[in-house]
């Protein structure tokens, strides 16, 4: 039988917890600090249940021993001045869970038992390795060993330094940028700039502004000269991510800079040269786009002299270890967390299976949250966020609140929100503007039965845009507008 230390100075909670875990545990107790501290010395214990007002010491600080002696030791602390911040200062610590006096049977049962069964699964030997000396400094998500990632290496390796247009496709989450990262690091151009641009996230205007820059009066608001990205970019490389959402003018003017290196700004009359690589991707398919005029046949001509294509993570999915490997070494330097060894076999399995329809970044945040989460060395099965441990892809994935999967609503914010903030995200700002993206479009184009003319022109942007749209988030507009499944 499991065997579970209590240390407390009140007699009553060992009759009651004595009583409760009679068929769970062997129970020993000590009323002090010091008393607890010789038991874990002399015997081996599954759990232990530490109570912070100690006669003696305080219960944090003798947390720290405890994790000296056993970091896989899961310690529930137990208090009758519950507050949020020693709960808060409990969990930092790395406690497996707290409780607050008056005990509630059920839920010490319930933690207990949860707790002897991690600390077995956490004494099984780790598949994936939790290394203080990796170096996470570097390559961070272009990392591979399999056969179509290695055909993506050479294909960078062949064009990087040639001076020629690149257009990387893939899916988002793929890690796009980072291939154009690479083709500068290896290029003639690494000690020149390189700049970035989202064409999908900036008005038509914003977006020509931003490229080529603009003149003092040029439009209202032009209050000065602004240089733009050509500019800034002289003798670099300029990312033009998701270039399917860019209009037709601009995609007219960049065109040109392609052919002849030439531009002007926004407003003015002089012909500007600049000597810029332009790197562009996209996770649409354009043939379509042309075929339907939305984006011009000899931009995507000129674009598509080298093509890489970069594979989704679930082709790839023998990388998915070391990925896991890097992201883990990564997120227990930024969340000192220098007890953690690794990754469970069971874990890994569940990991290697599960389809990604959010590529790499969707694998980066689920090993940093699973990180955030452990309280034992070893990240076990349990640890993993439900719809992996069931093999489904969630719709939390785009976003979506339970009750909203057949579409996010105005009164599902707030909910969207405060899970954001209980989960610690890091990409809040992001997440809630993609939710109510998602919504506006689907009210917009319910309100015109997915009539994507009349869409648009109400949204104020380009039907193009509005096509890139529909994609990025799969939005189905036969049968009705509808979200698809995350993809």
């Amino acid at each position: 039988m499991s065997k579970v230390l209590v240390v407390d100075d009140d007699p009553s909670i060992f009759l009651l917890i004595r009583k409760a875990l009679a068929d769970v545990a062997q129970m020993v107790t000590a009323e002090t600090a010091a008393a607890g501290l010789r038991e874990l010395g002399q015997d081996n214990f599954d759990c232990v249940l530490l109570d912070i007002m100690l006669p003696d010491r305080d219960g944090l600080s003798v947390y720290g021993e405890i994790r000296d002696h056993d970091p896989r030791l899961p310690v529930i602390f137990m208090t009758s001045e519950a507050s949020s911040e020693t709960a808060i200062e409990a969990m930092q610590l790395g406690a497996f869970d707290y409780l607050a006096k008056p005990l509630e049977i059920r839920t010490l049962c319930h933690l207990v038992e949860n707790a002897i069964e991690q600390r077995e699964r956490s004494s099984v030997p780790v598949e994936i390795v939790a290394s203080d000396e990796a170096d996470c400094t570097r390559g961070e998500l272009f990392i591979g060993r399999s056969r179509v990632m290695l055909d993506v290496f050479k294909d960078v390796g062949r064009v990087s330094k040639q001076d020629l247009p690149v257009l990387v496709r893939g899916e988002r989450g793929t890690g796009k940028e980072l291939v154009a990262r690479a083709l500068v690091q290896h290029s003639d151009r690494s000690a020149g700039p390189f700049l970035a641009v989202n064409c999908a996230v900036l008005t038509d205007s914003l977006l020509e502004s931003e490229l080529f820059g603009h003149e003092k009066g040029a439009f209202p608001g032009a209050e000065s000269r602004r240089v733009g990205k050509l500019e800034q970019c002289h003798g670099g490389t300029l990312f033009l991510d998701e270039i399917g959402a860019m209009s037709p003018v601009v995609q007219g003017k960049l065109l040109r800079f392609l052919q002849e290196q030439r531009f002007e700004r926004l407003g003015g009359n002089e012909e500007l040269t600049s000597q810029v690589r332009i790197v562009a991707a996209t996770h649409r398919a354009l043939e379509p786009m042309v075929a339907d005029d939305d984006f011009r046949e000899d931009l995507l001509y000129r674009l598509n002299t080298v093509t890489i294509d970069l594979p989704p993570l679930r082709e790839r999915s023998d990388d998915i270890p070391l990925l896991i490997a890097y992201f883990l070494n990564q997120a227990k330097r930024e969340f000192d967390k220098p007890d953690l060894r690794g990754v469970s076999p069971e874990a890994v399995d569940l990991l290697k299976a599960y389809d990604w329809p959010g590529n790499v970044r969707q694998l980066r945040s689920v090993v940093r949250r699973c990180v955030l989460d452990a309280s034992l060395p070893v990240i076990v099965a349990d640890v993993l966020p439900e719809d992996i441990r069931r093999g489904e892809s969630s719709p939390e994935i785009l976003g979506l609140a339970p009750e909203d999967r057949d579409g996010p609503s105005g009164r599902a914010m707030p909910s969207l929100v405060d899970r954001l903030l209980r989960e610690k995200s890091s990409n809040m700002y992001g997440e809630t503007i993609a939710y109510a993206e998602k919504y506006l479009l689907l009210r917009v184009l319910r309100e015109t039965d997915g009539n994507q003319s009349r869409a648009a022109e109400m949204l104020g942007i380009t039907r193009g845009k509005l096509r890139d749209r529909i994609a990025t988030y799969n939005i189905q507009l036969s049968d009705g507008v509808r979200l698809g499944n995350p993809r």
